[in-house]
């Protein structure tokens, strides 16, 4: 999955506009402009596509974090490097921290999704590389996990508007 791709995916299933968008970014030190933003949004064979590298989405992943759960006790200029290659285990690890799930929730999230895996095989996608229980999270492991966040988002919003 392209990083354009799960930035779409995200925009969608957290209800995020270009605004709030840019408002990430600009969290994690990296100001960029709502057009700009939608230039990121566009799919490949569109007009003013602009593709987003490795380093720009872990960067608005990084905001994600601060803009849902604040900022840590670090100075605000304190901007973290980045991690090097931003892999499917690192995305799903980055969000979990920015929505603050736990197994069970991130389970459940899954289960809307229609995946249904085991505590231990959630866990071996957190563990280190070295690790000999690590798994690697996939691309379709990882778009299912962003749809379960839809679909959820979708059901809470039909319970809360019916009495």
């Amino acid at each position: 999955m392209t990083n354009n791709d799960l930035l779409r995916r995200l925009r969608y299933a957290l209800d995020l506009n270009g605004v709030i968008m840019t408002e990430i970014f600009a969290l994690a030190g990296y100001e960029i402009g709502p057009a700009d933003v939608l230039k990121f949004l566009k799919k490949e064979e569109e007009q003013g596509f602009s593709a987003c590298d490795d380093t720009v989405m872990s960067l608005f992943l990084d905001g994600l974090i601060v803009y849902r759960r604040g900022r840590q006790n670090q100075s605000a200029d304190a901007v973290q490097p980045a991690e090097g290659a931003l892999t499917n285990n690192l995305v799903l690890r980055k969000l979990r921290i920015a929505l603050e799930l736990n197994d069970e929730t991130m389970l459940d999230i899954l289960k809307e999704a229609g995946v249904s895996i085991s505590k231990s095989q959630l866990s071996a996608m957190f563990r280190s590389v070295e690790h000999r229980n690590y798994k690697q999270c996939g691309d379709q492991f990882l778009r299912n996990f962003i749809r379960g966040l839809t679909l959820g988002r979708k059901n809470t919003a039909k319970k809360n508007n019916n009495p």
